[in-house]
């Protein structure tokens, strides 16, 4: 079965899948190793990882698409795809689709905000006319190649529009053809429970650390119906305090011992990059 049957499958599925974010191609690896089901490669990631920047809209296509790619070659699993607004307007959606199926995407996100966009937990949000985001939605839908490749809407709505114009918005996605639903930022408990109640399209639920949207276990929002709780840059953020840790001990104690603790050992940093594997083909070619 190919991954993105795989992906519509365990969407449709509606039990609250958990699905962690990658930066790059060693943080995809990890997630697999783990045993998630898929991976979301996560826009916030890649422009804090690649370019030390906030999520405002830094990241271009070639960058998402890039990183897309080299995931891609590294892990099995299905990919979503944070693909922005889409770097434009309806036809510049149509390319970003056309550039991300050709990459590996399984599902392509896009959402509704003006350009350059911003993190979802982040003030100041502005989104564009349900027409213009309906149409770009309808763009992305057409321009797929494989029927199977998802569509996610997102809408930012709720925080400028309120959480009924944000319903009707996602409601107005679904009827264009998206295949995923993401209101983004709610920020009550109530606001959560009721979106599988008012939605009839699977949904992803976004658990931001720190974020405005209260956190939820994945087990009461699978019993809620949401398909997907996306928990986009816990490994981002995993990963700055390791370092953070570390480091401070390094700077302060001059030397860090593998014993420590701080540092994942050598052998299995080597494990994780598949060197076994290299070793093997550099025998076989040599």
């Amino acid at each position: 079965m190919s991954t993105r049957k795989q992906l519509k499958s365990l969407v449709e599925a509606r039990r609250g899948m958990l699905v962690p974010g990658a930066f790059n191609a060693l943080s995809a690896k990890v997630i697999e190793d783990l045993g998630f089901e898929a991976i979301y490669v996560t826009g916030a990631g890649v422009t804090n990882m690649w370019f030390g920047m906030p999520d405002q809209g830094f990241m271009g296509l070639s960058e998402i698409a890039d990183h897309t790619a080299r995931i891609r070659d590294a892990v099995s699993v299905p990919l979503i795809v944070d693909a922005d607004t889409g770097f434009g307007n309806a036809l510049n959606v149509h390319h970003t689709v056309r550039t991300l199926e050709r990459a590996g995407a399984d599902c392509i996100q896009f959402e509704d905000q003006v350009a350059p966009k911003r993190c979802g937990h982040f003030s100041g949000k502005e989104v564009i006319s349900t027409e213009e985001a309906v149409s770009k939605i309808k763009a992305a839908v057409d321009a797929r190649r494989d029927s199977d490749l998802m569509i996610m809407a997102r809408t930012d709505a709720a925080a400028t529009h309120g959480f009924e114009a944000a319903v009707e918005r996602a409601q107005r996605f679904a009827e264009a053809g998206a295949d995923i639903l993401f209101v983004e930022a709610v920020t009550t408990a109530a606001e959560i429970r009721a979106l599988p109640l008012r939605l009839g399209s699977p949904q992803l639920m976004n658990m931001v650390i720190g974020g405005k949207t209260p956190i939820f276990n994945a087990n009461e929002l699978a019993e809620m119906g949401y398909g997907i709780v996306l928990y986009a840059n816990a490994a981002l953020q995993g990963a700055l305090a390791g370092m953070q840790k570390a480091l401070a001990v390094l700077r302060d104690e001059k030397e860090v011992q593998e014993s420590s603790g701080l540092v994942t050992p050598f052998a299995e940093r080597q494990r994780l990059v598949d060197k076994p594997h290299w070793d093997t083909l550099e025998k076989r070619y040599s």
